[in-house]
């Protein structure tokens, strides 16, 4: 069936769900799971002195919160038995990232949540998951 799904977590409540059911057809499947978190760049501006948070903090803020997301991931997988491996990527679009890390990491399925944590801007510009559906070739597993 499944030999490698990559399951993209936002940490959402959603996203858990997603998280669950990758796990649990990786396990039924033999499956390794791959975890990945976008995390955001730093907002740079024309006057980068009047940033309220110095770049290195932003980053390491960034980082801790994405690494934790894909801490939780690979906790449920070892407890189920599954092989895991995460990684954090840091991209303006996550969607982006989502097919190119898939691709690279030859996986034969991504399983993401419907929609994820963003917001109006998902509601006006289509969500990311819409855009992995429209951009890769490997099959999607939507979770509502």
């Amino acid at each position: 069936m499944f030999k490698h799904i990559l399951v993209p977590t936002d940490g959402s409540d959603i996203s858990a769900k997603a998280v669950d059911y990758a796990i649990a057809l990786a396990k039924l499947s033999g499956a390794k799971v791959s975890v990945m978190s976008a995390k955001e760049p730093f907002p740079y501006s024309a006057i980068s002195e009047m940033q309220p948070t110095p770049p290195q903090e932003f980053f390491d803020a960034q980082e801790r919160i994405a690494s934790g997301r894909v801490k939780t991931v690979v906790d449920a997988a070892k407890a189920a038995g599954v092989p895991c491996d995460a990684v954090t990527v840091e991209a303006v679009h996550p969607w982006e990232a989502i097919c190119d890390h898939a691709k690279a990491q030859n996986c034969d399925l991504i399983v993401m949540a419907s929609h994820g944590r963003r917001g109006v801007a998902a509601l006006l510009l289509g969500s990311e998951t819409q855009k992995v559906l429209t951009h890769t070739s490997i099959p999607v597993l939507v979770v509502k």
